[in-house]
C-alpha cells in the first residue's frame, strides 16, 4: 500500500495534517494507497504557492500557453495506456470505459489549444468623435476545481484545461476515492512545459472544500458532484464574493415513441443505463415507453439483456461494466432496490446477489431493471448512481414530455423515434438542459457547453466550450480618445456619442 501526497508548486510535498483516507481497488476490495487529507494551512500554501506563480503565467502569450497544452497532449497519447490502466484500478470501471473517461477530456484540452483565437476581444474604431472601444479578455488569478470520483480524468481537465490556458492557476481538489490519475496529469503537465505552482493538486475532504471556499485569494471555484454538495459549494461561495459553477445530480430520462426502431432504443438504453456501473451523470436511468404495446415490448426486450449483462473486474476487456467504486456506495444502491421493492415497484431482473468468482471481497452488483415505477417513489425522485434502470409508462406523448419536464433535475434527455415533428417537438419544448435525439447520451462535444438545468445545475455559465473561457476569464472594455488640441470644455452630463 502506497501513501499518496499532494502536488504542489510542481513537486510532490507530503500531508502533514495526520489525517487520511483509504483509497480501494473497487474490483478487489483490497486498499491500494492512503491519501493525505489536507489541512486549512495545507491548502493556504497551495494557495500562496500559485498565486507567486500566476501573474508571470498570465504575463505569458497565449500563444506559448497554446503550445504547453499541444505538448501536453503527446504526453498523454505517450501513457494513455498506463492512465487507463490506473484509472481503471483505483474507480472500477473497465479500461476501455477508462480510455473514453481520458479521451473526453482531452478534446477539451484541444478545444482550449484556441486559446489565441478565444480569448480575442473587440474593437469598435469611431464609435464617437475621434473614439475608439474595444474590450479584452483577463484571467482571474486563482482558480479551483472541486471534482467527482466518476470521471477522475475527465471532469478535472475540463476544469484545469481552460482556465490554465486564460492564464490562471489551477487548484485541483480531486476526490479521495481516486486521485492517482489526477497527481499523475499534474507531472504531466510539469513535463509539458507548464511553469511550477500554475497546476496544484490538493487530496482533501470538506475540510479542504471549506478552505477553497473560504479563501480570499481563490477567485472562481468549479464543481461537478452531488446536488446538495452543488447546492452547499454554490451558496458558500458566491456567499465569498467568488465566481462559482457547480453541477449537481441527474434522474436523465429516454422516451421510446411507438414508431422507434426498437432494436435501437433497447441498445441505446442497455449501455446508457448500465455503462460504467451507472456512475455517471448522463447515465439514463428512467426509461419512458409511450403506449402499453411500447412498453410491453420494451420491457420484453429488456429483461434478457438485463441479465446477460457481463460483470467483470476492469481488466477484463469483455466485461460490460466492473464493481462499484466502494463498498459503501454499494450498499447504498443496494438499498434503493430494496427500497423500489418496498413502494410497490415491479423488480424484473435483481442483480444484488451478483458475486465475482475469484473475487468475492470487490464491490460488484448485477443490473436490476424495474417496471412500472411512478412519480412519487423515491426510486424514481432520487438519484441512485448505480446499475439501475427504472421502467415509467407514459400513456401519450404529452404524458411523456411531462415526466421528463417536471422532474426536479434537468441534466440530460433523450427521445427515441423516427418522427421528425415530435423529435422537434420534444427538443424545442422539454426543459432539460442536453436534449438527445436518437441519441442516449447526449453530451455535447468540447466546442459546445455542457450544462444541465434546475437542481442540476447552479451558476450561469456551463463547463466547456465557450462558456468555459467566460468563466475563466473577465472583460475590460476601453474607450480611448487622443487629444486632438481642441478644447470642448467640462462636461457635468453622462457622456453620449454625439
Amino acid at each position: 500500500m502506497r501513501e499518496l501526497t499532494h502536488f504542489i508548486g510542481g513537486k510532490h510535498v507530503k500531508g502533514t495534517s495526520g489525517r487520511f483516507a483509504d483509497a480501494y481497488q473497487p474490483m478487489t476490495g483490497e486498499v491500494i494507497s492512503r491519501v493525505p487529507l489536507a489541512s486549512k494551512a495545507e491548502m493556504r500554501a497551495a494557495v500562496e504557492n500559485a498565486k507567486a506563480a500566476q501573474s508571470a503565467w498570465a504575463a505569458t502569450n497565449p500563444q506559448r500557453r497554446a503550445r504547453v497544452l499541444m505538448k501536453f497532449l503527446e504526453v498523454m497519447a505517450r501513457e494513455n495506456d498506463a492512465l487507463a490502466d490506473l484509472l481503471a484500478r483505483e474507480h472500477g470501471k473497465t479500461i476501455a470505459d477508462a480510455k473514453g473517461d481520458i479521451q473526453r477530456g482531452i478534446e477539451v484540452v484541444e478545444f482550449a489549444c484556441g486559446i489565441p483565437h478565444l480569448m480575442k476581444g473587440e474593437f469598435t474604431e469611431g464609435a464617437g468623435p475621434g473614439i475608439d472601444i474595444y474590450s479584452i479578455r483577463q484571467p482571474l488569478g486563482v482558480v479551483a476545481g472541486i471534482t467527482p470520483f466518476n470521471f477522475p480524468a475527465m471532469i478535472p481537465m475540463w476544469k484545469f484545461a481552460p482556465a490554465i490556458a486564460c492564464g490562471n492557476a489551477f487548484i485541483l481538489k480531486p476526490s479521495e476515492r481516486d486521485p492517482g490519475v489526477p497527481l499523475r496529469m499534474a507531472e504531466l503537465m510539469i513535463e509539458a512545459g507548464l511553469p511550477p505552482g500554475i497546476l496544484n493538486v490538493v487530496n482533501g475532504d470538506k475540510e479542504a472544500v471549506d478552505a477553497i471556499l473560504e479563501d480570499p485569494d481563490i477567485q472562481a471555484v468549479g464543481f461537478v458532484g452531488s446536488t446538495p454538495i452543488a447546492e452547499y459549494v454554490y451558496t458558500k461561495g458566491t456567499a465569498s464574493g467568488k465566481r462559482v459553477q457547480c453541477f449537481g445530480g441527474a434522474k436523465n430520462h429516454m422516451v421510446i415513441m411507438p414508431d422507434a426502431d426498437m432494436d435501437q432504443a433497447v441498445d441505446a438504453l442497455v449501455g446508457a443505463g448500465y455503462g460504467s456501473a451507472g456512475e455517471r451523470c448522463m447515465a439514463v436511468s428512467v426509461a419512458v415507453p409511450v403506449g402499453k404495446k411500447t412498453a410491453d415490448e420494451l420491457v420484453k426486450r429488456l429483461i434478457p439483456r438485463t441479465e446477460s449483462l457481463k460483470i467483470g473486474p476492469s481488466t477484463d476487456n469483455a466485461a460490460d461494466f466492473g464493481p462499484l467504486v466502494t463498498q459503501a456506495h454499494l450498499d447504498k444502491v443496494k438499498s434503493y432496490v430494496e427500497l423500489g421493492v418496498k413502494e410497490g415497484a415491479k423488480l424484473l431482473v435483481d442483480g444484488r446477489g451478483f458475486t465475482m468468482q475469484g473475487y468475492e471481497k470487490g464491490f460488484y452488483m448485477g443490473g436490476c431493471l424495474f417496471d412500472d415505477v411512478t412519480p412519487d417513489m423515491r426510486i424514481y425522485k432520487e438519484e441512485i448512481f448505480g446499475p439501475v434502470l427504472s421502467v415509467v409508462r407514459a400513456k401519450d406523448y404529452e404524458e411523456a414530455l411531462a415526466l421528463c419536464t417536471d422532474h426536479e433535475y434537468g441534466n440530460g434527455v433523450a427521445i427515441f423515434s423516427r418522427d421528425g415533428d415530435a423529435a422537434r417537438d420534444f427538443a424545442s419544448r422539454v426543459q432539460v438542459g442536453m436534449v438527445g435525439i436518437n441519441v442516449p447520451i447526449p453530451v455535447p462535444l468540447a466546442y459546445y457547453t455542457f450544462g444541465g438545468w434546475k437542481r442540476s445545475a447552479f451558476g450561469d455559465l456551463n463547463q466547456h466550450g465557450p462558456d468555459s473561457i467566460r468563466f475563466y476569464s473577465k472583460t475590460k472594455t476601453i474607450t480611448s480618445r487622443w487629444p486632438s488640441g481642441v478644447k470642448e470644455g467640462a462636461e457635468f452630463t453622462i457622456p453620449t456619442m454625439k
